[in-house]
């Protein structure tokens, strides 16, 4: 009998894996790309879940609190040029948080002025950290912290410059 010898490849849909299928006479050796998959699927399964609960631990913790912008006025003593800006954001300044029973937590604000801070639902007073002057006004500022949601502010401080 002639000895006759065929080769199919099969390409799986992921292209990660091939099978190779090699007829050698009568005998036939294949290579169950199923069973190569398998692993694979099995992480990749693991992984589709971490990642559909991960960001939900994450943004519970962060959808009660408050966020906004600081900025601080008059920016230059005497008078202001009509094209020229009045007030500019009150950049990288660490502010200081407290409850009735007092400082809970303190942010600094970012470039821009702007910051993000999760609290509880409650009432809270925001203050200057360290301050020494008595030149100018930078709080306390106080605000609502309601469940469920961030509180938005815009609070404007005063920078004493006349």
């Amino acid at each position: 009998m002639p000895e006759t010898m065929c080769r199919a490849v099969l390409i799986s849909p992921f292209r990660l894996h091939s099978c190779f299928v090699i007829i050698d006479g009568c005998e036939g050796v294949t290579v169950n790309l199923a069973m190569r998959l398998r692993g694979f699927s099995i992480a990749l399964a693991v992984l589709i879940m971490c990642a559909g609960i991960l960001p939900g631990q994450t943004q519970s913790g962060s959808d009660t609190g408050i966020e906004g912008v600081i900025t601080i006025s008059p920016t230059k003593p005497g008078p202001v040029r009509a094209d020229a800006p009045s007030s500019m954001p009150l950049a990288n300044t660490a502010f200081g948080v407290e409850s009735q029973k007092g400082e809970i937590t303190s942010f600094t604000t970012d470039d821009q002025g702007r910051f993000r801070v999760p609290l509880a639902p409650g009432h809270y007073k925001v203050s200057l950290k360290g301050k020494t002057s008595s030149v100018g006004h930078y709080g306390p500022f106080e605000v609502d912290v309601v469940a469920g949601q961030m509180t938005k502010v815009e609070w404007r401080c005063d920078s004493g410059i006349r």
